[in-house]
């Protein structure tokens, strides 16, 4: 792509991380914009699912990309600009059955977003929690699905899954998010967090689902995913 300078970097890896922010650095000078967009998911029972799988999500989708912030943040405070955009998830506020292992790691990221948006008021360098709904990705390929199920779970997984691809073959398409981002970068006073995606997912059942007993969330997600 013209004007794109790729970088290799694996989220996995520490020292990756630093390398690529530095040799990306060396190259502009400067960085104006960090938007933290990783993804990655497994599909499988909680209460089976294997610590390092929840690690490995961990580093992926929290460490490496805090790592990121930590390293731009350096960069961006001393001229005392810069926008921060890190892409979490709906699914950190209503979680997706048998993603647990994502769902808590982007309500992570977007606490830790949260977090220094409180210690850093007066900071020129903005930063944005961008909550997505469902958006018609590719992602649901890349999802990593569980293979021996218990029998107790294979019934409620099947049901879920259906949901899940239900939903992302009727989700809107990535250039919404890519205009809500571009609209973030050209935008003076940036909001600290906002959700994209169709009407009902990222308006009306946040709004929803704010005031009600936990309960009552519970029951909701339930019916809404069939189990």
């Amino acid at each position: 792509m013209p004007r794109c300078h790729p970088v290799r970097l694996d989220l996995a890896d520490r020292l990756s991380v630093e390398e690529a922010f530095n040799a990306a650095l060396a190259e502009a000078g400067y960085f104006d914009v960090l938007i933290n967009n990783a993804g990655a998911g497994h599909f499988d029972p909680a209460e089976l699912l294997p610590l390092e799988t929840i690690a490995s999500q961990f580093q992926i989708l929290v460490f490496g990309q805090i790592q990121l912030m930590q390293l731009a943040l350096r960069h961006m405070q001393a001229p005392g600009e810069g926008l921060i955009i890190n892409i979490t998830s709906l699914a950190s506020r209503l979680p997706v059955p048998f993603m647990a292992a994502y769902n808590a790691a982007k309500a992570a990221l977007a606490s830790f977003t949260m977090s220094i948006q409180l210690e850093l008021p007066d900071s020129r360098v903005r930063i944005v929690d961008l909550q997505p709904a469902d958006i018609s990705t590719e992602f649901n390929q890349g999802v990593i699905k569980t293979t021996n199920a218990n029998q107790r779970y294979e019934g409620k997984i099947a049901k879920t899954w259906q949901i899940v691809e239900r939903n992302m073959k009727k989700a809107p398409d990535p250039e919404l998010v890519a205009r809500h981002v571009l609209k973030l970068i050209d935008c003076a006073h940036t909001p600290p967090r906002i959700t994209v995606g169709d009407a009902f997912q990222s308006k009306i059942a946040p709004l929803i689902f704010r005031f009600l007993p936990q309960r009552v969330r519970l029951w909701g997600l339930k019916r809404y995913y069939g189990i």
